[in-house]
């Protein structure tokens, strides 16, 4: 990606669309889930299974660019929500990540499965101490000399973000250690609310939620993960819900030497757990060193302990509302509202209902836009006055209000946000957004590439991009923005609105061919898609802005 990014991005493309799926599909695989440029496959069968990694590999023997790891195991699994989990997930997707590139590594109880001549074809049988897995595994390699002929992938080939000037850390998602897919709610909402307080701390470098949560169901090398990342911290965990009981545990490990600096075990009962994230920031912080004011540090409680169902329903409504689409996005209001009628003082509900209408007004869910509008302005204000010192009610509530083409009320807020913390990445992307509308293009982009900075991998980052790049055509960069754009659109949850930041780019800088492309996945994505979407979701202060898109569009073939 470092080298050539187009060139690796249309291989990646290819190999899914030529190779990957025809094969799976040949072989009656299902994809439960892709992640970026990894996927989760389901057969019925071993030999289905191993046989389609064989053939997706022998295909890739010669490619220039592209190279997989796959691991194998055959278990018992639970699939929830379009998501799959148990030791049979857990024990193939350890298989994967101790592969080396090009190699397909197999449990022992997968190959005592497959008949002897496939079973030949893989080599070493050396058992392996896997993590978090409590037995050690047998494990069996194809090619059979992979240890000799397989490709090396080092950090140090990798282009790496260069670390802050101030102390930096990356908090990983706690492992769920209860054996309940339903707890995993509760173990990410535990690392995302120690990511809040820990951004609080305006001496400290707080990576995102968003991309930390990238390496979620992975066991990557901690170094690696503070060299992608550009910290010098890492924090992991763990949390086992039993009964009324939690147990929690937290290590802090040095990124660049992967030594562990502090490690903590909590065991509390559930009505405690606010004061036991508490404690934790507190000791993680005074750990990472002097440079901390303590004096900072926010004790306040987001909500009452003994109504932990509004946490639980505010991390569910999250979830949904990042899978950015029509259905999920009713479920997180509802979710949301749920929480709201628990706990009307629970900020953060109020403004996860004021992000899940905005989308809803955006994407084309909203049945009756203006109404939705109006509805998002009052859980706006409503999470505001909730709690005015929490950062995320003023994003949400700016993003209504250049909505409401009321620009400067909404670079205020955006400013207020970033002011009250300035490691959060979604404030960066507001403010990067009221600029855009304010006809800023300089500054829109310097916030756009902030924001990346503090969440490189961030579900969001279509709007990050498409925002950039609307940016560079308020500059008449037209060329530029059609790279951002490009990007914008390979995020796997693009919207229409990144399709239409392609085709008006494209319009305008001539690539008129590319453009119709665009615009014709705008129709595929949004089939009633109009000019007025174009007006209502892009709200320009100054009319020459909001002309030059439409112009774009109609360069690139949308007739009125």
């Amino acid at each position: 990606m470092g080298e050539d990014e187009l060139r690796t991005l249309d291989a990646l493309r290819q190999l899914r669309t030529e190779l990957f799926e025809p094969v799976v599909s040949s072989y009656n695989g299902t994809v439960v889930k892709r992640m970026g440029d990894g996927w989760i496959v389901e057969f019925s069968s071993v030999s289905d299974a191993v046989n389609c990694a064989l053939r997706v590999h022998e295909g890739l023997v010669d490619h220039e660019i592209i190279r997989l790891r796959t691991g194998i195991h055959i278990g018992d699994v639970v699939f929830e929500e379009e998501d799959v989990f148990g030791d049979g997930v857990n024990i193939a997707a350890r298989l994967e990540e101790l592969a080396q590139p090009g190699e397909v590594l197999i449990s022992d109880a997968a190959y005592q499965s497959i008949d002897g001549k496939a079973a030949a074809r893989f080599g070493d049988g050396n058992r392996h101490q896997l993590k978090n897995i409590a037995r050690p595994v047998q494990v069996w390699r194809w090619p059979a000399d992979a240890a000799a002929t397989a490709a090396s992938i080092t950090v140090d080939e990798k282009v790496m973000p260069a670390l802050p000037d101030k102390p930096s850390i990356a908090v990983l998602p706690f492992q769920n250690m209860s054996g309940d897919a339903e707890q995993e709610f509760f173990a990410d909402g535990m690392a995302e609310d120690i990511i809040t307080a820990l951004s609080r701390h305006r001496s400290l470098f707080v990576i995102a939620r968003n991309s930390t949560f990238a390496y979620k169901g992975q066991s990557p090398d901690l170094r690696q993960v503070a060299a992608e990342l550009g910290v010098r911290y890492v924090l992991e965990g763990s949390v086992r819900k039993g009964g009324d009981r939690v147990r929690i545990t937290a290590q802090l490990i040095d990124g660049a030497t992967g030594n562990h600096i502090w490690a903590e075990r909590y065991d509390r009962m559930l009505d405690d757990i606010f004061s036991v994230q508490d404690e934790m920031t507190q000791e993680i912080t005074a750990r990472i060193g002097p440079e901390i004011d303590q004096a900072e540090r926010d004790r306040a409680r987001l909500m009452p302990p003994e109504n932990l169902d509004v946490w639980e329903s505010y991390q569910r409504g999250l979830w949904h509302l990042y899978r950015f689409n029509a259905e999920d996005n009713a479920e997180a209001q509802r979710l949301f509202l749920r929480a709201i009628g628990a706990s009307g003082t629970f900020a953060p509900a109020h403004s996860g209902l004021t992000h899940a209408r905005y989308y809803a007004f955006m994407h084309g869910h909203a049945e009756d836009r203006q109404a939705t509008l109006d509805e998002a302005y009052a859980s706006g204000r409503a999470a505001v006055s909730a709690d005015d010192r929490d950062a995320d009610t003023h994003f949400a509530l700016g993003r209504i209000l250049y909505l409401r083409h009321e620009s400067a009320a909404s670079v205020k807020e955006f400013e207020t946000a970033v002011a009250q913390n300035p490691n959060f990445a979604h404030a960066h992307l507001g403010l990067a957004g009221g600029f855009l509308f304010d006809g800023q293009g300089d500054r829109c982009i310097e916030a756009c590439d902030q924001a990346v900075r503090l969440s490189p991998h961030d579900p969001l980052m279509w709007t990050i991009l498409t925002t950039k790049a609307l940016g560079l055509v308020v500059l008449e960069r037209h060329p530029e923005a059609v790279v951002a754009s490009r990007e914008a659109v390979r995020q796997p949850t693009a919207p229409w609105t990144a399709y239409g930041a392609l085709a008006i780019a494209s319009g305008l800088a001539g690539n008129t061919i590319e453009g119709a492309g665009a615009l014709a996945d705008v129709r595929r994505v949004k089939h009633d898609f109009s000019i007025d979407d174009v007006r209502q979701v892009f709200p320009f202060r100054e009319p020459v802005h909001i002309n030059r898109m439409i112009e774009g569009l109609r360069l690139s073939g949308l007739e009125d």
